[in-house]
């Protein structure tokens, strides 16, 4: 594998890579008649990326492109996101990845925020850009990327710093989607994008990476730290290959998976009962996989995907702040737990009251982390873009406050609660939301569900529960056949006392239920038309 060290950079590391693992393929495309690129497929070799990259860096060398530079590829998953970040990198410039989702009301605060120096967009998504500038007061230049081989680049509108990147030196910076308020701008170094890959490539266990042999599957968009900084350095550290999709499907899953010859596939929770719930198929046991790499499988379903499918799937923790994961790939493994392994040298990792204080095992708080006490923030993002105040709240008392709450064992294994804003205090219990959702989608009339906080006048807080059904009619009896379900197999306060029919979640990029989005900002749902008011019925 590739040998790195703080000081090494992207630009050194996927140059040593290309010359040692030549032949190889770095990039792959599976099939897809569908889609508008690349329809049959496409695959790149190390020895064909380095090339494209060294004709990258000419051109945006040429236009005076360097340290210090900002640049938005707006590039959705297509490889040339990663091809372009390279070059980029390479020369000192950071990249900011753009959402495709994004309204223009929010691509133009990235814009503004990030004061990016050049935007290059895909043809088709160039209105959304224009659309969005319309709004902001920084005006970077926009570039096609179907036309930059015949038109020059504009100018930078500052020139270059003087000097070549180093491994502080920021790589990339990515928008976090907070469920209130504006995102916050990760900031994150060369240093930290390659340790996050050579920790994965070298984790060992049921998650082993074999040099030159693996292909990794990721249906996860570029804009997402999972796979453009976690899984892609893994694969270029150890020689391996990432087939990058254009998006999550469940019904082109495993005729993908099976024709790339995936050797890892990358998953977060709401795949598992997506693919469980596509018809059987042949392709479902034609698979090379050795493991799967996600977090966020419920534990009903844990055991029952593996069985139908035959391998693991390794819950790891991480986020875009410190991404080198926790992962539960030792045997014996936990499964149906929500463990996510254990800390290890490289990432301290305790639990605390909001106090700062450390918990005893089997008391949940929230889950704080570091590098080491000598060295805390090694390996970490490099701070919130413009924001010293959120950043050093984050890193209070010398620990990285996730906001995640956890329990740890007395074994010393860590299992996952819920996000601490997901915690719904009602009558002095604390409830997690993940809990009731994942019951509510083990019922057979429940396609989806999420499930939130209400104030109470008596009790606090409330649990309301939104959800979107496979069948059946949006009635108060199904409201209450759902509450009875729930009330038999929960502690009673666990129960919803309110329940919503929606036609859909919204939901990120990556899936992230977005729950700030269900109703109207501003309104009480407790007051709209169809909401079931089930409290009566939550007894001991």
């Amino acid at each position: 594998m590739i040998d790195i060290d703080d000081a090494t950079t992207i630009g050194q590391a996927f140059f040593s890579a290309c010359a040692r693992y030549a032949t190889h393929s770095l990039l792959a495309v599976p099939a897809n008649p569908a889609r508008a690129y690349d329809p049959e497929g496409r695959e790149i070799t190390y020895a064909e990326a380095a090339d494209t990259v060294r004709g990258l860096m000419a051109q945006y060398r040429a236009a005076g492109y360097g340290l210090g530079h900002r640049v938005g590829l707006f590039l959705e998953s297509r490889p040339e996101h990663l091809l372009h970040k390279l070059a980029l990198n390479s020369l000192g410039v950071c990249c900011v990845p753009i959402n495709p989702d994004y309204r223009p009301r929010e691509l133009a605060y990235l814009v503004d925020h990030a004061r990016v120096d050049l935007v290059v967009v895909l043809a088709h998504r160039l209105e959304a850009v224009q659309a969005a500038l319309a709004l902001t007061q920084h005006q970077p230049p926009v570039r096609v990327l179907e036309a930059l081989a015949d038109a020059s680049l504009p100018a930078p509108a500052t020139p270059a710093q003087a000097g070549d990147p180093v491994g502080d030196t920021p790589a990339s910076i990515l928008y976090t989607s907070g469920t209130t308020g504006q995102p916050k701008g990760c900031v994150l170094s060369h240093t930290y994008e390659l340790a996050a890959g050579h920790w994965y490539a070298h984790q060992g266990g049921l998650g082993a990476v074999r040099e030159g042999q693996e292909r990794l599957y990721n249906p996860l968009p570029l804009f997402h730290v999972n796979a453009s900084i976690l899984s892609f350095y893994c694969m270029l550290l150890s020689g391996g290959c990432q087939v990058q999709t254009d998006r999550f499907q469940p019904s082109r899953w495993w005729a993908e998976v099976v024709q790339s010859r995936a050797t890892i596939v990358h998953y977060l929770g709401v795949v598992v009962p997506m693919l469980l719930n596509q018809p059987t198929s042949p392709l479902e046991r034609a698979h090379s996989v050795r493991f799967g790499y996600g977090a966020g499988v419920e534990p009903q379903l844990h055991a029952v995907f593996e069985e139908r499918y035959g391998f693991p799937l390794l819950e790891l923790w991480g986020m875009t702040e410190m991404v080198r994961p926790l992962c539960d790939c030792q045997a014996p493994r936990q499964v149906g737990t929500r463990a996510f392994g254990r800390a290890r040298p490289g990432l301290d990792a305790c639990v605390m009251d909001e106090a700062g204080q450390v918990l005893p095992d089997g008391t949940p708080g929230e889950l704080v982390i570091r590098h080491s006490a000598a060295t805390p923030r090694r390996h970490f993002f490099s701070g919130y873009l413009d924001n010293p105040e959120a950043t050093a709240d984050a890193w209070r008392g010398g620990w990285f406050h996730t906001g995640d709450v956890v329990v740890r064992g007395a074994d010393g294994m860590f299992h996952f609660m819920d996000r601490r804003k997901n915690i719904i205090r009602r009558s002095g219990e604390n409830i997690a939301a993940a809990e009731v959702e994942a019951l509510l989608l083990t019922h057979p009339l429940v396609a989806n569900a999420a499930v939130m906080a209400l104030p109470d006048d008596v009790r606090e807080e409330e649990v309301l529960a939104c959800v979107v059904l496979k069948q059946g009619a949006e009635s108060a009896d199904t409201a209450r056949a759902l509450f009875d379900f729930c009330h038999q197999q929960l502690a009673y306060y666990k129960a919803p006392g309110w329940l919503w029919f929606a036609p859909e979640i919204p939901t990120t990029g990556t899936q992230k239920i977005q729950k700030h989005r269900i109703f109207p900002e501003g309104s009480d749902p407790r007051t709209l038309p169809g909401m079931h008011d089930l409290r009566a019925f939550k007894k001991r």
